[in-house]
């Protein structure tokens, strides 16, 4: 009988620790995160689950997204609980003002450093005529004769973007803002994301100068070292840009010179992330910030992998945790780490 008791009141012991390791798993909740379509943003979402799951005991699903589809979701339906690289130029004003009614949260609005969209050189370019150090692009437009186009070498090759896309817009705009046609450039169209690429890794292999548009975190930023150029003038302020640079060309009849809007992304939760995540999810997201050459690093490894997010993000936790555990407890951090 004694025997009896004695395996009764081990086994209440076991049950009753088993439950309180319940309760404080189940602290988090559940939370559903955005899995966007693009590398940088594959790889935060997948850090985010693990650290999430194995540092604070939440539950996580990650669902596939896109930039307007899962800010609408969000701001329409509640769901998902958290846009982990939202960026803002895109949805400026109804960001705004689901911040102001309280149904989102700007969490982080700096999840990663070093962000840009804008106008780049390749190291050929600045390796054959060092005078482009330090020059603004109003002063590079004066030397098309730098860029030659393949077809016509008598006009200077200005990489823009894929139709379709929001920046061919744009520098469609500021192609004429700039009255670079008139300087004797010429505005490239290269067809795709993938003809973009290709025009920077052929320019690479050949050792030619490449000056165009492209945008920062990326891999092809961090595998061909690509430079930004400051454009020499001052943003022109949002009415340009908004009303005029952005729209098609029979709708911004005269745009003026200006410097790239600013890129912001940020880190966006809905109001049951703040209640189910509890404070110390809530804290890490806020805390969370990659450093934009390790993100860059990072692209370069998922590209030349061919590495998913969720690998990508096992990666990413082994090689920089000098990183990572600024952004958690020392408790999480070991749980973590065991975890990998």
């Amino acid at each position: 009988m004694k025997k009896i008791k004695q395996i009764l009141f081990s086994l209440m012991l076991i049950l009753g620790v088993t439950t309180f390791s319940g309760a404080v798993n189940a602290a988090c909740g559940k939370l559903v995160i955005a899995e966007q379509n693009w590398a940088s943003a594959e790889l935060m979402a997948n850090v985010d689950k693990i650290i999430l799951e194995e540092g604070y005991g939440c539950e996580v699903e990650l669902v596939p997204g896109a930039t307007m589809p899962t800010f609408t979701s969000m701001n329409d339906k509640g769901s998902p609980d958290m846009n982990p690289e939202q960026w803002a130029n895109a949805v400026y004003t109804p960001l705004k003002k689901a911040v102001s009614e309280k149904r989102l949260i700007i969490a982080n609005g700096a999840p990663i450093t070093g962000l840009g969209e804008g106008w780049w050189l390749n190291p050929a370019a600045l390796k054959k005529h060092p005078k482009l150090k330090g020059m603004t692009a109003v002063e590079i437009l004066e030397h098309p004769e730098w860029f030659p186009d393949k077809e016509d070498p008598s006009k200077g090759a200005f990489m823009g973007c894929p139709a379709g896309w929001g920046c061919q817009l744009a520098n469609a705009n500021l192609f004429r803002a700039f009255e670079m046609e008139k300087k004797g450039w010429k505005l490239i169209d290269p067809g795709s994301a993938a003809g973009l690429d290709g025009s920077i890794a052929k320019a690479a292999d050949s050792g030619e100068p490449w000056f165009g548009y492209y945008w920062n975190p990326t891999s092809m930023v961090g595998k061909y070292n690509l430079q930004q150029v400051d454009f020499g003038v001052p943003f022109a302020g949002r009415d340009n840009w908004d009303n005029c640079v952005t729209l098609a060309e029979q709708d911004c009849a005269n745009p003026k010179p200006t410097a790239w809007t600013k890129s912001e992304v940020n880190s966006i939760v809905t109001a049951n992330f703040a209640k189910t995540g509890g404070k110390e999810a809530l804290s890490y997201v806020e805390k969370r910030v990659f450093p934009g050459e390790v993100m860059n690093g990072m692209l370069v490894y998922m590209a030349d992998n061919q590495a998913k997010g969720s690998d990508a993000a096992v990666e990413f936790l082994i090689k920089h945790e000098d990183v990572w555990t600024k952004w958690v407890s020392s408790s999480a951090a070991k749980k973590i780490k065991k975890s990998l």
